[in-house]
């Protein structure tokens, strides 16, 4: 079911009011559902804050906007399977990926609209979705795996190079520009599905374990990096019929996550380590490995610009770093609130995922303390929280303004997130630092302010 939350304004996020207006009549989620109860719990010195490039009053409170709730299958016993331990937007933001639990995905057209949304989510044939829709418009996919999804990530849109490779194998499928949605499942197998049709193009074997975590260059060559439970990553050029082209190898735990930089050169990988593991995408040798977690680092991404790499670790911690020199350039620490959210013994626990916003100044992060915080780039503490339970996953729509979770319930959440307008100072940095490395900064004939600045030195 999907059920209504009160919003702000709710079109300038990138939804459409009208989609929640009769989804679950009489259902709604009370108006304070996406706040903390009691007193703001901005920390000091940042309330009414406008981040490092001002908007639209950045240090409010998220607000919930939407929930969606799997249907209980029949099949499947409810209290195993139900996590989503991943959810997507579409590059272009056109769709939105749902890894619902029981070996489900739900492709979901965005922004959501009343007529493409059914009344539950229960798992259904899916000529009985498609077959009442208007011509040409895009259709609510139901994916069956087969096995528990853990990982989704969709191809970089629009891929030419994908069009020719389906329309020469797969004559059924229209020659169209050919959105595509990776899943990795629990056997160690990777299923490719042609977006538009909801067509199973390519089965990928390689992994001896769990699929954790997907990754598409987002240069549009159609590599895939998936990194699993075997303590592998591998690489797969779906433009050769899926062929896997490479295989890494080094470390000692599961491989929990794996993000290619923005300008396709890095890849970074996290598994059940204290240390993170930066790739060459040219050579598929290992760069370097970064020290400075206590604990398993879970969760990593790279920064708009690719100048900035951030790590997650069940030590409470993220750190954000240097990626090119290696460099610790700030901690964030994530402390309890006080007073808690509730009469219940809250304690600080471990992160489980951190993301950059589309435009690269702020960060979200995901804690087993029951809460979704916003970080301002230049800040060291939280500028905003939001509660929610059994969190597992988040990443910001590619727009902006919109921020999905994911949890260990089979649940989804979307929350308000700051919408600014970027400084021309940081548009001007994220312009340069998209094509000159940090040993190329230093090495312009620039004021050393200039360089600190463009390095991001100067937290």
């Amino acid at each position: 079911s999907l059920s209504e939350a009160a919003t702000r304004s709710p079109a300038r996020c990138g939804l459409d009011p009208r989609s929640w207006s009769h989804c679950v009549p009489g259902v709604r989620i009370p108006q304070d559902r996406g706040r903390l109860r009691g007193p703001t719990p901005t920390p000091r010195g940042t309330a009414g804050a406008a981040g490092p490039a001002g908007g639209d009053n950045p240090g409010e409170e998220p607000l919930l906007l939407a929930e969606l709730k799997p249907g209980r299958p029949h099949q499947f016993d409810w209290k195993s399977s139900c996590e989503t331990w991943s959810v997507a937007f579409s590059p272009d933001g056109s769709w939105f990926a749902w890894s619902q639990g029981h070996c489900i995905v739900k492709l979901i057209p965005w922004p959501l609209e009343e007529q493409f949304i059914p009344k539950g989510f229960e798992a259904k044939s899916r000529s009985s979705k498609n077959d009442t829709k208007g011509p040409g418009s895009p259709k609510e996919k139901t994916l069956d795996c087969g096995q528990i999804v853990w990982g989704l990530a969709f191809s970089p849109w629009p891929s030419p190079p994908s069009r020719k490779l389906w329309a020469r194998h797969h004559p059924q499928v229209p020659d169209i520009s050919c959105l595509i949605l990776a899943t990795g499942l629990n056997d160690g197998q990777i299923k490719i599905w042609e977006v538009q049709t909801g067509l199973l193009l390519l089965n990928l074997s390689g992994h001896q374990d769990v699929v954790r975590d997907l990754s598409f260059t987002p240069s549009g060559s159609l590599i895939l990096v998936s990194a699993s439970r075997d303590k592998t990553l591998r690489i797969w050029d779906l433009n050769k019929h899926g062929k896997q082209i490479q295989v890494l190898s080094g470390h000692l735990q599961w491989v929990y996550c794996c993000s290619i930089s923005p300008d396709c050169s890095m890849l970074c990988s996290a598994a059940g380590e204290k240390s993170v593991f930066l790739w060459s995408m040219r050579s598929y040798t290992l760069i370097r490995k970064l020290e400075g977690h206590q604990s398993s680092v879970v969760s990593c991404d790279f920064s708009p610009d690719s100048a900035l790499l951030v790590t997650a670790s069940y030590d409470t911690n993220v750190i954000m770093w240097d990626p090119y020199t290696g460099e610790r350039l700030r901690l964030l620490h994530h402390t309890q609130l006080d007073p808690p959210m509730d009469d219940s013994d809250v304690h600080i626990s471990s992160l489980r995922s951190v993301c950059f916003s589309p435009e690269g100044l702020y960060l979200a992060t995901v804690a087993d303390d029951r809460l979704l915080r916003i970080w301002a780039l230049e800040l060291k503490t939280p500028i905003a929280f939001a509660p929610m339970t059994n969190g597992l996953c988040c990443t910001f729509f590619p727009h902006g303004g919109v921020i999905a979770t994911g949890t260990r319930d089979g649940h989804v959440q979307f929350w308000t997130a700051p919408r600014v307008l970027s400084s021309l100072k940081h548009l001007c940095r994220k312009a340069l630092r998209s094509f000159l490395t940090t040993y190329q900064v230093l090495a312009l004939p620039i004021p050393k302010k200039m360089k600190e600045f463009l390095t991001y030195r100067t937290f």
